[in-house]
């Protein structure tokens, strides 16, 4: 296995950790796999032929380890990250680990990454590249590892068809977060996206340049796509040595995606291309033409022509839970956002009503919300509050928006979406829009934002006498 260590110590045992082990075993490493928990997957692995541990890490499970992957939730300060430092074993990520394991003939990468709209940029670029007629997926930090791709192999806990896992494929959209990024050395995608840069998991990276470094490793592909109307991208992509093609909600000039007397328009060739309305774009929202320009520029940089891609961006089906109208009812319609987890990806969807009830709250995650709130409370109706800041959000309300009525609620669990789904039927008048977009990680109270979405579907529906459908 080149590049592959004889000896590994796999950090975590959940889906991508587990996913790093079986592998290694198949190929025949010798794998040490170490969790905080113990749990079915580790014991599942141990009868493999796996060493395990759990509980405090002991450094001493390091002696004769020629290589470390860390699982994306451990940090760079967590103690596995430090004593692989101290002992000078390279360290390294899930997706890196699929870079190495790669054969003849792979699938060429197209990556997107950013503060917020992955998910949405690479499931439009992978809708784009399989009406080019390409094989393809959306992979990543999407569900099935990476590891699974490149190999053929089924994960322990997934079906060999889960987003078309097994392969094979001639390019993959590839979602990379600022945790694999930062844990990887050569992956070196064909062209890579960097879709904005706001702060956020700064308790992670330690500081916002930590953060914008890592996701500058997207580009080391030498193909890089900018979004030119965001500062923080463009200065990041400064440093850079790979070709720059840059996209904008402005006009396009040339070598540049944009728009254009109401189309998207690619003007990276001798004369501007029109390729579709805005309007067939889904979700709404500017930030969402952004994202399907983004994937128009890789796509693009995957040989998939423009009528291919105005045709994926018309029959796109858009991911759960992303500024998504589930209900209307007496005037009044209901969104889902609840992936919306940092301050920068609520702006988005608060952006695009014009009459809200708020409802927000979890983990803030060490960020700032006061700008947030200063720049939209003029469109609040009011607001309803949870989780575990929600002090915070409500004191950034007071100082901004005095008079706006504001529920706290103080449940710990999702039950209290019954009590907000009440709470904002209550504020909401004909013609407003209650809009789930918390700015705020959902692991105080949920298992993921998409629970935390689901709960507050299902409360909304239980309210206005309507079905799951």
């Amino acid at each position: 296995m080149a590049d592959i260590a004889d000896s590994v110590l796999v950090a975590g045992a959940r889906v991508a950790g587990t996913a790093c082990a079986e592998v290694l075993l198949e190929r025949g490493a010798a794998v040490t796999v170490y969790d905080r928990d113990d749990s079915e997957r580790l014991r599942a692995l141990a009868a493999r032929g796996a060493r395990t541990a759990h509980g405090e890490f002991d450094p001493a499970l390091l002696a004769g380890i020629g290589q470390v992957l860390l699982s994306p939730g451990f940090p760079p300060h967590h103690p596995v990250a430090e004593a692989a430092r101290e002992a000078g074993i390279e360290t390294y990520s899930e997706p890196e680990l699929a870079w190495r394991l790669r054969g003849p003939g792979a699938a060429r990468w197209f990556a997107v990454t950013g503060t917020n709209g992955k998910t949405t940029t690479t499931t439009m670029l992978a809708a784009m590249l399989a009406a080019g007629g390409l094989r393809t997926a959306a992979l990543g930090n999407i569900g099935v590892p990476l590891v699974s791709a490149v190999t053929g192999q089924a994960v322990t806990g997934h079906s060999a068809t889960d987003h078309a896992a097994t392969g094979p494929y001639d390019a993959i959209a590839v979602e990379l977060s600022s945790y694999q990024l930062h844990w990887s050395s050569t992956l070196a995608p064909d062209a890579g996206a960097v879709l904005n840069l706001a702060p956020d998991h700064l308790d992670w990276h330690g500081s916002f340049d930590a953060y914008a470094e890592a996701k500058s490793a997207v580009w080391r592909g030498g193909r890089a796509v900018v979004n030119l109307d965001d500062p923080a991208v463009v200065a990041l992509a400064k440093h850079t040595d790979a070709h720059v093609t840059g996209f904008t909600l402005n006009q396009p000039e040339p070598g540049q995606f944009g728009v254009a007397l109401g189309y998207l328009v690619d003007h990276t060739g001798e004369t501007p291309v029109q390729i579709c309305s805005v309007d067939l774009v889904r979700p709404a929202g500017w930030h969402n033409v952004a994202n399907a320009l983004a994937a128009a520029a890789l796509a693009r940089e995957a040989g998939v022509s423009h009528a291919d891609i105005a045709e994926a961006i018309r029959t796109y089906t858009p991911e759960p839970h992303r500024n998504v109208a589930f209900a209307e009812h007496a005037g009044v319609t209901w969104v889902d956002d609840s992936k919306a987890t940092n301050p920068h990806a609520a702006a988005a969807a608060l952006a695009a009503y014009d009459s809200i009830v708020w409802v927000a709250g979890g983990q803030l995650k060490g960020v700032d919300v006061d700008g947030l709130v200063a720049e939209y409370a003029h469109k609040l109706r009011a607001a309803v509050l949870i989780g575990q800041d929600r002090t915070e959000v409500a004191d950034a309300l007071a100082r901004h928006a005095p008079d706006l009525p504001v529920a706290v609620l103080d449940g710990g669990d999702d039950a209290v979406m019954t009590d907000v789904a009440a709470r904002a039927a209550q504020f909401a008048l004909p013609g407003d829009t209650v809009l789930l977009s918390p700015a705020a990680a959902s692991y105080d109270m949920f298992r993921s934002y998409a629970h935390r979405g689901d709960a507050f579907a299902a409360a909304v529906r239980e309210l206005l006498g309507e079905d799951d459908g």
